[in-house]
């Protein structure tokens, strides 16, 4: 049983989830339609957006090795969230392509920080036991950050335009910081934390050797499984919001701040929900869910031909990115539970996914300017499909990632 001091950590790690959201993400798909209302056109929009991809894809990885090496957790995270802020606000004080670019891209590595070490402090909090349970919670408040970010942005974007979507987020890094403080350190099992399970003692137990972890054939599928999913699903409502701002004549932070609220409110649901299905049919049926959805998604946005399609495709992102976030560390961990290098695994992991969606925006970008908005959504429609035959395939052939996809016993 949690003790009352415990429960306090875990109340404070839900708020930090709640308010990292808002930061991980900077302007969100607020960044697209603030470049394009300053004359930025599609494909342009899309290549820088794909720059800070692919800094954040280059970063993850050593930054998780960093978040299996680092005691304190706690202060890595804050001084991420901390210059996320201030690159982001950047380009507000001093626009010009140059401050884009760097804002982008400086948003893109420190970014990449966020995941593996909020990871590393939640399982080192719960164990791998507790992890299913915990990564819905983690998910659910995630999103309900997004949601509710969202909601103020939208009303704020409406009267001040994309800058008070930026004064929100900084509110929120404030909030990060609180909140961080508010977690015990000693509530933190930093030999957890790295994937040495409970029995081995402390946390310079030998782990495995890193080429092992390289050569792991069952992390790599996963890795390209997310790298096909993210590869559709990236570009999906940046491209959404510019679409409707170019055909339908809507306001772009009001519509912009609609599409993430629905998509939210469905996280919400579905992460929870994802922790309820892993503990009983496991990791895997959430990414086979989670892959069949995203393709529907594409067809809708790219046949219904209306504002209003914001809705369907909007709550079939919310399905489909709700139960990736859960399963995500969660086979990760259970693929390398023992290793020692669980954050650095999970880093690799998003490293891979990270290609697919850095591509992703120039990937829908082009189709968008070249052909048209519909033939992007269809485009984008094709990605999840080859995801799901990598992970089809390799659940066959490779007995550890079958066995991590599996129910708990």
């Amino acid at each position: 049983m949690y003790t009352e001091s415990k429960t306090r950590s875990l109340t404070f790690l839900s708020l930090l989830c709640f308010a990292l959201a808002d930061v991980r993400d900077g302007l969100g798909p607020f960044f697209g339609v603030f470049l394009q209302g300053k004359g930025w056109l599609p494909d342009e929009i899309g290549y820088v957006m794909t720059a800070g991809g692919l800094a954040g894809m280059f970063c993850t990885t050593p930054l998780g090795a960093l978040a299996d090496r680092a005691d304190k957790k706690r202060l890595l995270l804050g001084a991420t969230v901390i210059l996320i802020v201030v690159a982001c606000g950047g380009i507000f004080l001093w626009f010009n392509t140059f401050s884009v670019w760097t804002s982008r891209i400086l948003h893109g590595a420190l970014a990449a920080a966020i995941a593996p070490t909020l990871s590393g402090i939640t399982l080192g909090m719960v164990g791998q036991k507790g992890l299913p349970a915990r990564l819905g919670k983690n998910e659910a408040w995630n999103h309900f950050g997004n949601g509710a970010t969202a909601v103020l942005g939208t009303v704020v974007g409406y009267y001040y335009g994309i800058p008070g979507v930026f004064f929100v987020m900084a509110v929120m890094g404030v909030l990060c910081i609180i909140c961080l403080g508010g977690i015990n350190p000693a509530h933190i099992d930093n030999a957890t934390a790295r994937g040495l399970e409970e029995n081995q003692g402390k946390p310079d137990a030998a782990p495995i050797p890193l080429r092992v972890l390289f050569s792991d054939r069952a992390l790599l599928a996963i890795a390209i499984t997310l790298a096909f999913f993210h590869l559709g699903n990236a570009a999906m409502l940046p491209l959404l919001g510019q679409s409707a701002v170019a055909r339908f004549d809507v306001n772009p932070a009001a519509y912009t701040g609609v599409t993430v609220i629905i998509a939210q409110v469905t996280m919400i649901a579905t992460a929870l929900l994802g922790s309820w299905i892993a503990l009983r049919r496991g990791y895997g049926m959430l990414f086979l869910i989670a892959l069949l959805a995203l393709p529907v998604r594409g067809l809708v946005a790219g046949f219904y031909d209306s504002p209003w399609s914001v809705v369907p495709v909007q709550i079939l992102d919310g399905i489909s990115s709700g139960l990736m976030g859960v399963a995500t560390p969660g086979i990760v961990a259970r693929i390398l539970r023992g290793s020692g290098h669980v954050n650095l695994g999970l880093g690799f992991v998003l490293t891979i996914q990270g290609l697919g969606a850095a591509f992703s925006t120039t990937y829908g970008g082009l189709f968008a300017h070249y052909i048209s908005y519909s033939a992007a959504f269809l485009a984008l429609a094709v990605a999840p499909c080859m995801g799901l035959t990598v992970f089809a395939l390799a659940s066959r052939r490779y007995r550890s990632l079958a066995d991590a996809a599996t129910a708990f016993n």
